[in-house]
């Protein structure tokens, strides 16, 4: 069983990435105690209970925090080390009028069924039940200034990502931009397909259990994340393009000017090795207010397989 040596219950859930919130925890970088964020579905319970988004009353989104970690200034890197992802009973796949891919195909009504979470399996229809693999959907810092959304868009220290590479065993490294980092983590996934393409993943109450570091020199302009096998370098652009090409470039400049490597062997590997998909649907700019859940820009992923680095897993 996972020890957590600090417990954040949900009544902590924020609407935001704030600095100017008081935090509710404050812990020395490094010093290898867990910290659990236990995450929120009120929102999708209600929905399935009221059927309507207009009359649902929970927060949409809410993650847990903030922390604030000793250690950590302006311009560094705070390490999220994922230990455990603890599912409570059941999640929730719910369909929002006007939002994701299939917008189209389910029409104007909301849909919502409650998916049990028994035995490491997640039930999604009479006929088929799947392995749980739980994420973090939602997790970043603070920005240096103003608030950072918890639904969209994502931005350089984190946010509503929807990353299945935010899982356990994982480390998710995020840009500090305010002394103390302010880290808050939301959004449990039992199982996501990548690209989410219902913009709602399974999503489910539960808790996070993390440890946190501060990591010096390593100057970031997007999150990154290393999970046992790839290398995870987030891009974040509008048009998509630039999201693509901004990613590409982090990478490059890790092999090169990080890890010594000559450009052109960086090209070459990157040419066969290096592959490249969207990430979340939540964009990388603000989304017009007349169409909430209608991204702008993109969040993409590029990975870089570990072992080409001789790194084992």
């Amino acid at each position: 069983m996972t020890t957590i040596d600090h417990y954040l219950d949900n009544s902590h859930g924020q609407g935001g990435f704030d600095a100017t919130i008081e935090p509710v925890l404050r812990v020395p970088a490094g010093d290898g105690k867990t910290i659990g964020f236990q995450t929120d579905d009120a929102v999708y319970a209600q929905l399935h209970e009221r059927r309507s988004l207009e009359k649902v009353t929970a927060q949409i989104n809410p993650v847990t925090g903030p922390v604030y970690v000793e250690g950590a200034k302006a311009g560094d890197t705070l390490a999220v080390e994922i230990v455990d992802i603890i599912l409570e009973d059941y999640g929730w796949s719910v369909y929002l009028p006007g939002a994701g891919a299939l917008q189209d195909r389910m029409g104007d009504e909301v849909f919502t069924r409650q998916i049990p979470l028994t035995d490491g399996k997640a039930q999604l229809t009479d006929d088929l039940a799947v392995p749980v693999r739980p994420m973090i959907g939602c997790i970043g810092t603070a920005p240096a200034k103003g608030a950072g959304s918890t639904i969209m868009p994502s931005f350089a220290s984190g946010g509503n990502m929807d990353l299945t590479d935010a899982a356990i065993g994982s480390t998710v490294y995020l840009p500090v931009e305010v002394d103390g980092a302010y880290l808050s983590i939301g959004d449990i996934h039992a199982v996501m397909a990548r690209g989410e393409s219902s913009f709602v993943a399974i999503e489910a109450q539960g808790t996070a259990v993390v440890r946190v570091d501060v990591v010096k020199d390593m100057p970031l302009r997007a999150p990154r994340i290393a999970t046992p096998d790839e290398w995870c370098f987030i891009g974040l652009g509008n048009p998509v393009q630039e999201s693509i090409q901004r990613g590409y470039e982090d990478m490059f400049d890790y092999l090169v000017t990080d890890r010594g490597w000559d450009a052109g062997d960086a090209f070459v590997v990157m040419s066969a090795e290096a592959h490249s998909e969207l990430g979340g649907p939540t964009g990388s700019d603000d989304p017009d207010p007349l169409h909430p859940f209608t991204a702008k820009g993109a969040v993409t992923v590029h990975r870089l397989p570990r072992n080409v680095l001789g790194e084992e897993s």
